[in-house]
Formats: structure tokens, sequence, C-alpha cells
């Protein structure tokens, strides 16, 4: 089959959602893969409403399970024939800091966030440099600057990128091209998934509950004004195509002026300046 195929993480809802559509819409093979398949039902309603549901095919994977991933894309492969694109999506939300999360909740975030980026893409290389593809990776302006009461997620997304960065230009000498992906706020259930009670939050984290109090009631204007996941999706697909993608890219004039703080922040005084301002 001469269909060009990719292969998206975490599409039940938001930013991935979007970018199977998207992808589809542009005629790619899109396989939508889930941990769980049971929520795969917005996705292919909305697929039959955009007319590609044949474009779409729904599969299991769960970035935490490496047999997971290489079942799944040795599946993809065997059906398709190639593989051309991946795009790293699935993730998960932590708002917590050093003191009341334990080692176990900041290796939870790794998994998902971090390791389940490798398991995926080390899974996918071999076919990427066959077709000479892409692997597209959705990170976060949380993997640029630190942000309180999320150490760990920004520790994770500093990870991606810091691996992904160094990988890109050894996997261009393969005819791979690495981007990474960066959102600012996005209007998806990502943050509902966190599952924060405010109240219940501030009173347990002690001594930086005034703090904590402030910086949701920041994160709150913050995402009452986000990006919706269609908009940031199209970026992600705009890269897909892009003949010479860049290995860093934003999703909104937001996301370009807040990374922007960072990588003109030589001594870090301006990051500590603005993140300090949420918290008062």
């Amino acid at each position: 089959m001469s269909e060009q195929t990719v292969l998206i993480t975490g599409t039940s809802t938001g930013i991935g959602l979007e970018t199977a559509l998207g992808c589809a819409r542009a005629g790619w093979r899109t396989v939508a893969t889930m941990r769980d398949v049971g929520r795969a039902e917005r996705l292919r309603a909305a697929a039959d409403t955009a007319g590609v549901a044949d474009l779409i095919d729904v599969r299991r994977l769960d970035v935490t399970d490496p047999d997971s991933v290489d079942a799944c894309v040795d599946e993809v492969v065997g059906t398709y024939g190639r593989l051309d694109a991946v795009v790293n999506n699935a993730g998960a939300g932590h708002v917590g800091t050093l003191e009341q999360d334990s080692v176990d909740d900041v290796r939870a975030v790794m998994e998902v966030n971090f390791f389940g980026v490798l398991h995926v893409s080390r899974a996918a290389l071999p076919h990427l440099r066959a077709s000479r593809g892409r692997l597209i990776t959705v990170s976060s302006v949380g993997g640029i600057v630190g942000q309180p009461f999320n150490e760990a997620y920004c520790a994770a997304k500093f990870a991606v990128e810091g691996y992904l960065e160094s990988l890109a230009p050894l996997a261009a000498t393969t005819g791979v091209r690495v981007t990474v992906v960066e959102p600012g706020a996005v209007a998806s259930e990502f943050v509902a998934t966190i599952g924060i009670d405010p109240d219940a939050a501030a009173e347990a984290a002690g001594v930086y509950g005034p703090a904590l109090r402030a910086y949701l009631a920041r994160t709150g204007q913050a995402f009452a004004a986000a990006q919706s996941s269609a908009d940031a999706a199209s970026v992600v697909v705009a890269t897909l195509v892009d003949p010479t993608p860049p290995v860093r890219v934003q999703t909104s004039d937001a996301a370009r002026q807040f990374a922007g703080v960072k990588l003109a922040d030589l001594d870090g005084s301006a990051v500590a300046r603005l993140t300090g301002g949420w918290l008062s």
C-alpha cells in the first residue's frame, strides 16, 4: 500500500484526537493509538463527521509498557508495510512539589511523559529510517521554562527536550527528521485529568498553601484564554508535511513569547521574576 502512514499516541482527547483528524484530512493513513480503546468513540464520531473514518485505524498502545509498544509498531508495519511518521503525544499532567510528592509520584510522571516517548521512538526508528520519515513529539513550554508546583512534570518535559535535541542531528544523518512541538496553555481535558481539589490541595500543601492558591488562580486564568486543541494540532500537522521541519516549534504566539523569555535568559533572573510572580 502506497499511502503514507503515521502513528499517533494519546488520541482519545485533545491535541492527539485533533492531530489524528488533521493527519487523516491531509491524506495520511492514521494509526490512532490509546491505552484504552474503549475511549475511542469521540474520535470515531469526529472522523465520521469529517469524512475520514476510512483513513483512521484505532489501536491499543500503552506507552509505559514496552511490550505493548513493540507489538503495536510491529502490527502497524505488518499491516501497511511501512511507517512514515510518529507523533508522540501521550502524556499526563501533575501538580505537586518536592516535600509533598513521593519519589514514586515523580517516577510515575517520568514513566508516561519521558520514558513513554523513548519506548515509542526506539521501536519506531528503524522503520522511520527505512522511510526517511519524521519523529514528532508534543512537549510543552514546560519543557523550556521550569514552573512552580510542576517540578516533576517540567523535569519530564525537560528530559524530553534534552534527549530529542541531542538525538536530532544524529537521526538526521540517517534521513529521519526530529521535531519537538511546544504548546502553551491548551483548552483540553489534559488539565481536568490532573484532578485537583484546590481547597484540599492548599490545605495539604502546608507552608506552601498560600503560594499554591495563588498559582492555581493564575493557572485558571491562563487556561480560560487557552489555545484550542485544534489550533495546536494544526501546528503538528503542518510540521509533519513541512519539507524542512524545525527541531523546535511553538504552537502559538503566547507559547513563543513564554519560551523566548527562557531562551534569552542566561542567568535565570527573568524566569525567576516571571514565575515567582505567580505565587503572590
